[in-house]
């Protein structure tokens, strides 16, 4: 396996255009980080291709398990690169800013090794059920199997939503297998396993116990966070501010009270009025959390006085 191009090209240039276009202030810390690691790897590679790529010949049978680590973030071309990281780009800013950061830097870690394993059990079944084993010296590289990976968990944590796969609207549910086909039939060079092996590591997330066993792992180091637990509206951040009593709601509805964003965005707007009027300072032990609570039904009396305080402010 030989790399077609080396140094700076057009898919390299178009991909840095690119990324200026979004801003470096726009795209999240990890993100970013694994952009730059990429593009540094194409441009340095550690290993020549042939002895990056990831095969059961190789990993295996030969031992050489570093592969694991070299193959996610080596590149065939720089074309390959770019359709990569832009697909990174998008699916790394809306997934980091929901699960934060040390959380999505975990996620890109376990999901890069651990498709790397699902690839190789995948080629290793081929060999068994095929009795062919030329499989086993399927050799592959690249940043996709982890961004299929990705495709599930953002699929998962926006439900509803309608894809445009080949110009056509598929429900996001099914959009990465529509996907996995479409690009195995238009670039049968793709590798189907490892994409599969994407799909299957998302799946074990957000449907199996990988979650589990991750947060299980993590449970013993100190800045690990839950990633589910609702973030304050006005902040990037997770946690228990240290001057009241926080209570997780029990679901994501009772926490929006199922509204739009648009009508959330008007209640945390009229609820921060609100707590002007009641007087809480920022250290008042009697201050609700930020966020979208609704507050108690007055009596018309209390109305009138609030408009009334209001008025003499003015």
């Amino acid at each position: 396996m030989e790399r077609r191009q080396r140094g700076i090209s057009a898919g390299l240039l178009l991909l840095l255009y690119q990324i200026s276009q979004v801003g470096l202030q726009n795209i999240p810390s990890v993100t970013l980080g694994v952009l730059v690691l990429n593009i540094f790897l194409f441009l340095n590679p550690l290993r020549p291709l042939s002895e990056a790529c990831l095969s059961v010949n190789e990993a295996v049978y030969r031992k050489n398990w570093q592969r694991l680590l070299l193959a996610p973030f080596h590149h065939a071309d720089d074309w390959h690169l770019y359709y990569n990281m832009i697909s990174m780009l998008w699916k790394g800013i809306m997934l980091e800013r929901k699960l934060k950061s040390i959380w999505f830097a975990y996620i890109i870690a376990v999901f890069s090794v651990l498709i790397g394993i699902v690839y190789m059990v995948l080629e290793l079944l081929l060999v068994i059920i095929l009795d062919d084993p030329s499989y086993e010296m399927n050799c592959g590289v690249g940043f996709s199997g982890v961004l299929f990976a990705l495709k599930v968990l953002n699929n998962h944590y926006n439900p509803g939503r309608v894809s445009s796969v080949l110009g056509l609207p598929i429900s996001s549910k099914y959009a990465c297998w529509v996907e996995l086909l479409a690009i195995h039939f238009i670039s049968p060079g793709t590798s189907f396993a490892g994409h599969l092996s994407g799909i299957l590591v998302g799946l074990m997330y957000t449907m199996g116990p990988l979650k589990k066993i991750m947060q299980a792992c993590a449970a013993g180091i100190s800045f690990f966070t839950e990633p589910d637990r609702p973030r304050d509206y006005y902040t990037e951040y997770y946690g228990y501010y240290p001057d009241f009593q926080y209570r997780t709601p029990r679901s994501y509805f009772d926490y929006t009270g199922g509204l739009t964003e648009e009508e959330q965005l008007e209640r945390a707007v009229l609820n921060s009025l609100n707590e002007r009027d009641f007087g809480g300072g920022a250290h008042n032990h009697g201050q609700r959390p930020y966020g979208f609570w609704f507050p108690p039904e007055n009596s018309e009396e209390d109305m009138r006085r609030q408009r009334l305080r209001r008025f003499d402010r003015r």
